[in-house]
């Protein structure tokens, strides 16, 4: 009867291991008061459908006069603008809660891409890069679907000349794709609602890249909003949180068509960063160990920042030219 008794408590005991080890948050999924809840990890907000049954896909976009309008970039989920050659950017638009059947005007992919993509391990979509790009991305275990590569989805915008003229039906590439899913979140988001607050608050930003590209802001109705974006009429990006990262940028070994050096920036390491949530602002610092890490980011006193739930845009400025100016 001992021995029973011994051996039935012990087996009570490892169920309660494993239900206690069931108990921590999956990815995509947050303690609610009441019970666990989806959340889109991308985002931080509930998905009262459930998580879609597809990967994430970053798409590359033109971001100059050349590429406009700019279609689909209100149905992302997020946004990162990056340096390219000529000091100009180009933008890598997250989409997982939504797949836009028209996405444009679609751009080359870059090795920053792959630090964009990897913490989420989303698929990277773009016309087309450079040899070296693509061996990067394949040895980082990322898939890339490209129009030179006879991706589907992709088609001609005959108003536009090349290679401002790829248009792509996201819906019909994923139909191709294959099934997938997300990783992990893309950051600490806030779900408990103890947000970081400064006191300090701003309604207008100028965030530089270069000489050539600064990217204005203005928060209207709680949302932060380009002053001067290339979006088609109601097509632009409206951002919970906008967040400008500080990284190093360095030389990425090849040219464009047109002689110009590559950079390629490092989104990875650490740096500065401001974080503008609603009309508040927080300068503190950003740390993301390697691609695939979850970036993280601290006040000035060293507390974590979590991001609250909601549509962020990472402007991913020079370390070292990079500026962000807030009124």
């Amino acid at each position: 009867m001992r021995r029973i008794i011994v051996i039935l408590a012990f087996v009570s005991l490892l169920a309660a291991c494993g239900e206690a080890a069931d108990e921590s948050p999956k990815p995509g999924k947050t303690e609610d008061s009441e019970a666990a809840v989806q959340r889109s990890p991308i985002t931080g907000l509930k998905m009262k459908n459930g998580l879609p049954k597809h990967p994430a896909y970053v798409v590359k976009i033109e971001n100059t006069n050349n590429g406009e309008p700019q279609t689909g970039l209100n149905k992302a989920d997020l946004v990162v603008e990056q340096l390219v050659e000529g000091g100009l950017t180009r933008l890598a638009a997250v989409y997982y809660s939504k797949l836009p059947k028209k996405i444009g005007h679609v751009r080359s992919m870059r090795g920053t891409d792959i630090s964009i993509a990897a913490p989420i391990g989303a698929r990277i979509v773009a016309s087309g890069g450079a040899g070296h790009v693509h061996s990067q991305v394949k040895k980082a275990g990322i898939k890339a679907l490209t129009q030179d590569h006879g991706a589907a989805g992709f088609s001609t915008d005959a108003s536009n000349p090349a290679p401002y003229n790829q248009l792509l039906n996201l819906k019909a590439l994923s139909g191709k794709s294959g099934k997938g899913s997300v990783s992990d979140n893309y950051f600490h988001w806030d779900t408990d609602g103890d947000d970081e607050t400064s006191g300090k608050t701003v309604k207008e930003a100028k965030v530089r890249f270069s000489p050539k590209t600064q990217t204005t802001w203005v928060n209207k109705k709680g949302t932060w909003r380009r002053t001067n974006g290339h979006a088609a009429p109601g097509q632009d990006f409206k951002a919970d949180t906008l967040i400008v990262v500080h990284a190093p940028v360095a030389d990425a070994g090849y040219t464009d068509p047109a002689g110009n050096p590559v950079p390629e920036t490092h989104f990875t390491g650490s740096g500065k960063a401001t974080i503008l949530q609603g009309t508040d602002v927080i300068k503190g610092t950003w740390k993301k160990k390697k691609p695939s890490s979850t970036v993280q980011f601290t006040d000035a006193d060293g507390d974590d920042v979590p991001i609250k739930p909601g549509r962020v845009w990472v402007e991913l400025v020079p370390k070292d030219d990079g500026k962000v100016t807030v009124n």
